[in-house]
């Protein structure tokens, strides 16, 4: 692709677009700085120039995110810190005490970790839909796990671990058919494939703005379906029905509460406006072929072990590989160190995925290219793949 992003000085090898987009597209770091300088006030808060101007900010990047989403309404679109702040937003407003929870074992922490916590506080249950070792899930497992209780399915749309897709529309259609709800983690998958809510099925779905969204660190959504409601995490200033002691009902103020992140909404507005111009197909067909040029070259190091699909599965950019008993930790360390390599080494946040694949509880390497890189960037990773492997024993 061309690149358009900023690129400074650093000459490091950058494979962690799983964790954060690096780099941005140059316009993403001048629409920030903009807002900061110059668009600085409070939205909401104030009748001056200023305010209204972030007011119309905040307006855009809802619209904005709605037509990439194919959203019809934008207020259904609450503005978070990012997809784990969405994520807790929707278990613990929708949920209530004794109802029964479906997710996979794909899922990250932040859906793990709030579920864990609702067991002891709203008495909820959970059952986790058992997944190959490629990361697929078990529909005939789901459809015996639905139960007249199961209020709703969780689905990590892509693995941080594979980059596994799940079939989610046959997984909603699953659910709805029992009367469940369904939530999406599109934390893998928002900004680089199509996603259309209505048609997928989806009645809630978390994103995160930093990373295939492009935009900065501290944004990120929670889009709720018209006719769903869900309790508020967080209660305060709306700028709003001031008069009031209780929050405001209407969205999208009912669940955002406080000041918002304007520049960091500005930022993704460009990150967005960049995906849209570039095209989404555009940018998922350049990670394609990225996805399958890394997979087949790795496969040439006969000391690395590949997990997830492969190469010619519809899959998120993202691949993990051990290098036999040595420590993935270690592996990542040399890589940063002798060959500026950045990368993720771990569990990923992940456990019960690497349960499921067979590498846990040691974790992976995991390599994730982005819009910004290139072939000759993966061609440099499998030659320092080649050299540390030659010196493991």
């Amino acid at each position: 692709m061309n690149d358009s992003a900023a690129t400074g000085e650093n000459t490091n090898y950058y494979f962690d677009n799983a964790a954060t987009s690096w780099p941005k597209p140059e316009r993403v770091y001048g629409a920030a700085e903009k807002q900061m300088r110059s668009m600085f006030g409070n939205p909401g808060r104030s009748g001056h120039t200023r305010t209204l101007e972030a007011d119309r900010l905040i307006y855009k990047t809802r619209e904005a995110v709605g037509r990439l989403f194919n959203i019809k309404d934008p207020a259904r679109i609450v503005f978070t810190l990012n997809a784990t702040d969405a994520l807790n937003m929707a278990l613990k407003g929708f949920l209530d005490e004794g109802d029964h929870v479906l997710h996979t074992a794909m899922d990250h922490n932040s859906v793990l970790r709030p579920l864990s916590r609702l067991t002891k506080e709203k008495n909820i249950t959970s059952t986790t839909i058992p997944c190959s070792a490629e990361g697929y899930p078990s529909l005939e497992k789901l459809k015996s796990a639905l139960k007249k209780k199961t209020r709703l399915l969780v689905i990590n749309h892509a693995s941080n671990v594979t980059g596994t897709i799940m079939p989610l529309k046959e997984m909603s259609d699953l659910a709805h058919a029992e009367g469940a709800a369904v939530l999406v983690d599109a934390a893998q998958t928002a900004g680089t494939f199509p996603i259309y809510v209505e048609r997928l099925g989806i009645d809630m779905m978390a994103f995160t703005g930093h990373k295939g969204l492009l935009g900065p660190t501290g944004t990120g959504g929670l889009y709720i379906r018209p006719g769903l409601d869900i309790k508020p995490l967080r209660e305060g200033g709306t700028g709003s029905q001031s008069e009031l002691d209780t929050h405001p009902e209407e969205m999208p103020e009912r669940l955002e509460a406080g000041t918002l992140n304007s520049a960091g909404l500005a930022g993704l507005l460009e990150g967005i406006t960049y995906i849209m111009d570039t095209g989404l197909e555009n940018i998922r067909k350049h990670e394609q072929g990225l996805h399958r040029y890394m997979f087949n070259r790795l496969t040439e190091i006969p000391k690395i072990k590949l997990y997830g699909p492969p190469a010619d599965h519809h899959c998120a950019c993202i691949i993990s590989i051990t290098t036999g008993q040595a420590d993935s930790g270690e592996i990542g360390y040399i890589l940063e160190n002798n060959y500026s390599i950045l990368c993720r080494t771990g569990l990923h946040c992940a456990p019960l995925a690497h349960q499921a694949i067979g590498s846990f509880p040691a974790g992976t390497i995991r390599f994730s290219p982005g819009p910004f890189s290139t072939t000759r960037d993966i061609d440099y990773l499998v030659n320092a793949l080649q050299d540390v492997c030659a010196m493991i024993r």
